[in-house]
């Protein structure tokens, strides 16, 4: 692991921002509205419920997430990447230890609002820390390992295995707060999708008179591969080239800012992928 004093204090700031923010949804939101979030977060909060409902014990909340997070993290450090995992890590304890002693400050009562405000606000903490190469512990992991080992944008799974959660809150505790707690991750998933988009790909065709500047260009700015087509502009009767290639939707205005600059008057097409197969490179984690 090698780490840049500048670039790792400021993931350092922003992660220890991002578990404030974790912390006082928890207290302020989720608990509030008696929400299961899914994933490690909601599993400790069910644990800790039933331990209070079945057997009258109070569980502290970090006790319950990091050892949720234990077979996590060791997924963690064997699969993803160090740095990345010892980021991750203290995310997951600065949460858990926040969470046990920030007072809760009760905003509304009004579950509806709990679901979708708790949501947004959860998706949001979610995409900061991936930005920051952590990410906020659970599924989280497992989600970034299907998504490396697959090729696929592997969140909406997760969001199935959370569902599992919440029908098991709902035997015990009831179908009510089951039911707003599937908002909650509903919205939590697409804030996620939309601010964070290093797992979705899309596709571009780029027509142009200068397919090898453009291929360069594509190369350049994300390291993926292209395939030149030949082809025939119908409007001129002319020779065209298609350059063909598969791009994070990250990375894709940087490539069509790219590609305009090798090739002003290229016409670039843009399209969602829904799964590549075969070698797409995906930038490692650290």
């Amino acid at each position: 692991m090698k780490f840049e004093p500048k670039k790792d204090i400021k993931r350092i700031i922003v992660i220890c921002i991002a578990a404030v923010i974790m912390a006082l949804n928890i207290k302020s939101f989720v608990r509030t509205g008696g929400l299961y979030p899914g994933g490690a977060t909601g599993l400790a909060l069910l644990i800790q419920r039933a331990g209070d409902m079945f057997f009258h014990v109070t569980i502290p909340y970090t006790v319950v997430n990091v050892a949720l997070n234990a077979v996590p993290v060791y997924i963690g450090f064997r699969y993803i990447g160090r740095k990345f995992t010892l980021y991750s890590c203290l995310m997951i304890v600065l949460t858990s230890v926040l969470t046990d002693m920030l007072p809760g400050y009760a905003i509304t009562y009004d579950t509806l609002l709990i679901s979708i405000f708790g949501g947004l606000i959860n998706g949001f903490v979610i995409s900061l820390c991936l930005h920051m190469n952590a990410t906020t512990g659970g599924t989280d992991f497992i989600a970034i390992y299907l998504s490396e080992k697959k090729g696929i944008d592997s969140w909406n799974v997760v969001l199935g295995l959370n569902v599992l959660i919440l029908a098991v809150a709902g035997l015990l505790f009831g179908w009510d707060k089951a039911l707003y707690s599937i908002i909650f991750q509903y919205t939590s998933t697409q804030v996620l999708h939309m601010l964070y988009k290093k797992y979705q790909q899309e596709t571009v065709f780029a027509v142009t008179n200068r397919a090898e500047e453009v291929y360069d260009a594509i190369a350049g700015t994300t390291h993926h591969g292209a395939t030149i087509i030949e082809g025939q502009g119908a409007y001129e009767d002319r020779e065209r080239k298609i350059v063909y290639s598969v791009v994070s939707s990250a990375e894709s205005k940087k490539v069509i800012r790219a590609i305009k600059e090798a090739d002003p008057h290229a016409f670039v097409n843009l399209m969602k992928t829904e799964q590549v197969a075969g070698k797409f490179y995906q930038k490692p984690n650290e």
